[in-house]
């Protein structure tokens, strides 16, 4: 078979994505490490522990490891509960540490991005509502200030709020992520409030450093009616992904947030990205069903015949990625894919998932469509939330109990893409030749 290359621009962004209470360890003073000590909050009782052990300083040889393996960038989140532990203190040696990872990115090539909530809040803030206090908002922006005063000398892109939707859903529709509640109500108070904190810290950002680049990341799950023809499957697909991955991106366009149930006007959220990120990991179809009423009398289910992950929490879907990255065309601004992955302790699906995911990418690329980057998520195991320790995310495995990373066949597979900027029919004939036939052809 004759040899051919999918390329990709110049200056493409290639990096993992890693959040900081799932790789720093010992986050004693925010929600989740609280939440972690209630029985039968996390999967087989799993605790965050030491995590990777990022703040102790494994951050070092991890990002030796991606900058080894070809990346180019690498996006994090500083932790809120670190940065301000109390309401009237702020830590400037926590401040001082994340300005050592940054420079120690500097140093190792990686373009950093820096989130500023990753679904932790300090004990003290959850105390007093959380993100149903109408005050938070405005706490957040003066915490973004704050950081980014601290930190601007490192980067100048910055990622408000990772996937609101999600965290508003499990931690207020579903109950899986503290506080733990089951509200629609507050799930809508919830997204209202994410809204305007992040409308207020893009501002506070831009006030601080005039050529900053500011986004988030939205969490996009394609929903597809079962039966395309059916007209009660079409409608719940429809209002489930209104309600699900519509909603907060819209209102970042015309600064109305349209929960279905409700709408709140947000005009200052209008226009409050200068790119967009989005985190694809599979999809769903949608079938009506009179007897999910607490569903919204819907049930959603995977393609059938897609492969599963380990635990059947992920279908590989590869196709979603093209249609999230067309849905994200919307908004007429530079695309990132922020984060992609799939579960996979034995390493048996992640070479055919990021291959077939990466194809999808530069499907829209040789669209002219304007995506510029892809972090997969993610670096190293990390603590996946509710699901503890059981879900294996990670280029390099990692073995909690003597902190040993463990490199996967993947890591070989994403370094060549890495430094080749470009995903060849020699590596998928070296890690997928199963895939050979159909994307490339002939």
């Amino acid at each position: 078979m004759p040899q051919a290359i999918f390329h990709f621009p110049t200056g493409f962004l290639w990096g993992t994505a890693t959040s900081s209470h799932q790789v720093e360890g010992n986050n004693r003073n925010n929600d989740w490490w609280a939440w972690e000590e209630q029985p039968g909050r996390i999967l087989n009782g799993h605790r965050s522990g030491l995590a990777c052990d990022w703040w102790g300083g494994r951050w070092r040889e991890d990002l030796d490891r991606a900058r080894e393996t070809g990346q180019n960038a690498h996006r994090l989140s500083i932790e809120w509960s670190r940065v301000q532990p109390s309401a009237d203190r702020w830590d400037e040696d926590a401040l001082d540490h994340y300005r050592t990872i940054l420079r120690g990115m500097h140093e190792r090539g990686l373009m950093p991005i820096v989130n500023f909530f990753h679904f932790s809040l300090p004990l003290w803030l959850s105390e007093q509502g959380g993100w149903e206090n109408d005050d938070t908002p405005a706490l957040f922006a003066r915490y973004v200030r704050k950081s980014v005063e601290a930190l601007r000398e490192y980067t100048s892109t910055w990622m408000t709020i990772n996937e609101p939707n999600v965290y508003a859903y499990e931690g207020y529709l579903v109950g899986l992520f503290p506080p733990g509640k089951q509200d629609l109500q507050a799930t809508m108070k919830v997204l209202y409030n994410l809204l305007r904190g992040h409308a207020m810290a893009y501002r506070e950002i831009h006030n601080v450093q005039r050529e900053a680049r500011v986004g988030l990341a939205l969490a996009v799950r394609p929903l597809r009616p079962a039966g395309p023809l059916t007209f009660l499957d079409s409608v719940a697909a429809r209002l489930g992904s209104q309600f699900f991955n519509d909603a907060f991106a819209d209102a970042l366009i015309d600064g109305k947030l349209n929960m279905v149930f409700k709408t709140f006007r947000v005009p200052e959220a209008a226009g409050t990205q200068d790119y967009v990120g989005v985190n694809y990991y599979t999809m769903d179809l949608v079938r009506f069903n009179l007897l999910r009423r607490k569903d919204f009398f819907t049930e959603r289910f995977f393609p059938p015949g897609a492969e599963l992950s380990d635990t059947g929490f992920i279908a590989n879907v590869p196709e979603g990625m093209f249609e999230t990255i067309r849905w994200a065309r919307k908004f007429k601004l530079p695309i990132l894919v922020t984060e992609n992955g799939v579960e996979d302790a034995d390493d048996h699906l992640r070479p055919r998932y990021l291959i077939e995911h990466i194809h999808q990418v530069w499907r829209a690329v040789n669209y002219n469509w304007p995506v510029k980057g892809y972090f997969h998520w993610t670096l190293v195991d990390n603590f996946e939330w509710e699901r503890g320790w059981t879900q294996r995310f990670g280029l390099w495995g990692l073995d909690v109990d003597t902190q040993q990373r463990i490199r996967r066949r993947s890591v070989d597979l994403y370094a060549a893409i890495c430094r080749q900027n470009a995903l060849s029919s020699e590596m998928v004939e070296a890690f997928v030749p199963a895939l050979l036939p159909r994307l490339f052809p002939g």
